[in-house]
């Protein structure tokens, strides 16, 4: 194989702000390509400083790894996957860049789309994607919902008014309100907030406490009347049972994970421990979100709208309407690189 890859930095609509004051204002990654005969595969991994990721380690790892990265025999997509976890052991966002370029280029190869490879069918009944809504004053929250009706909205909470910005997008809204505190509750404050944010109608919450803080989860578990789903607690495969007891489900990132390879048993694995099954974005364009998009037969919900956030765009190949999603139903991950 050949591999190319770039840096990229696509500029957000608005500044995206996560609790305890994270803001950004441009998405960086790093774009990869695995060519093999007349077929290109694309892949992404975002860098994430919250992982201490950054396109510069990323691309000086790709440059002194190319040659070793290329020379695979390539077949199958697992079997490099286990070629690259062994090759790049503390780098799963290269690794899941690379894994889905690999995956691009098997679909493209048999001449079928990432979710026919994977088993399942395209129907109508496909969970609808939402919207995110970054911590921002009231105001302006109110004013990215109004600029964006949708059907679905994800809060981004962690503020000393939570409360109040709920309450004042829920009487501009009967649209379905979801919650993502980003670990930024403590147990005390999750038990306050829960229940109002029940009556108000939201319909689950996402990672209310600290990552590692599994005694306090299991008893704000026991104890809440909304579903929890675990985003930060649960990265990697072993993750996925210790997450019983302690949420009701588990937000799947790809980039995380080390990929689409590994998300697949992650899914398996979830469905036989009776957990609900989320994926997640972490801003991907068009190209990285073109991959969550094809586990949509096996979730019960999506947040893979980081192209609605983002002002531009690597590729085209998902189209979004009041979120449904549709892909291009051309082979592999089925996008264009622009």
């Amino acid at each position: 194989m050949e591999l190319i890859f770039r840096a990229s930095e696509l500029a957000f609509e608005y500044p995206f702000t996560i609790s305890n004051g994270r803001t950004k204002t441009h998405q960086p990654a790093v774009v990869v390509g695995l060519q093999l005969g007349p077929f290109m595969g694309w892949g992404e991994a975002p860098a994430i400083a919250y992982y201490g990721v950054t396109v510069e380690n990323m691309m000086a790892t790709l440059a002194a790894k190319q040659k070793l990265i290329a020379k695979f025999a390539f077949t199958t997509p697992d079997r490099y996957w286990h070629y690259l976890h062994h090759l790049l052991p503390q780098d799963p966002f290269l690794v899941s860049a690379l894994d889905m370029a690999a995956w691009d280029l098997f679909g493209q190869m048999r001449q079928q789309p990432l979710y026919q490879l994977f088993g399942t069918q395209w129907t109508p009944a496909l969970p609808l994607c939402d919207y995110t809504i970054g911590i921002d004053s009231i105001p302006v929250m109110l004013e990215k919902m109004k600029a964006k009706p949708w059907p679905i909205y994800k809060i981004k909470l962690g503020t000393p008014d939570d409360i109040a910005i709920v309450k004042a997008l829920r009487a501009q809204t009967d649209a379905i309100i979801r919650v993502d505190a980003n670990a930024g509750w403590t147990l005390e404050q999750a038990l306050q907030l829960i229940p109002a944010l029940a009556e108000l109608g939201v319909e689950f919450v996402e990672q209310p406490l600290a990552k590692d803080n599994w005694e306090d989860m299991k008893t704000l578990y026991a104890q809440s009347t909304l579903p929890l789903l675990a985003d930060e607690s649960c990265v990697f495969e072993a993750d996925v049972a210790r997450c019983v007891g302690h949420f009701h489900g588990i937000n799947i990132k790809l980039t995380k994970c080390s990929g689409i390879t590994p998300a697949l048993r992650m899914v398996s694995n979830a469905r036989q421990l009776g957990l609900k099954v989320m994926m997640g974005s972490m801003n991907e364009s068009t190209l990285g979100s073109a991959a969550i998009g094809h586990f949509l037969p096996q979730l019960d919900y999506v947040d893979m709208d980081g192209p609605l956030l983002l002002k531009e765009d690597l590729a085209r190949g998902v189209q979004f309407d009041k979120g449904r999603i549709a892909l291009s139903g051309k082979p592999g991950l089925g996008i264009e690189m622009l």
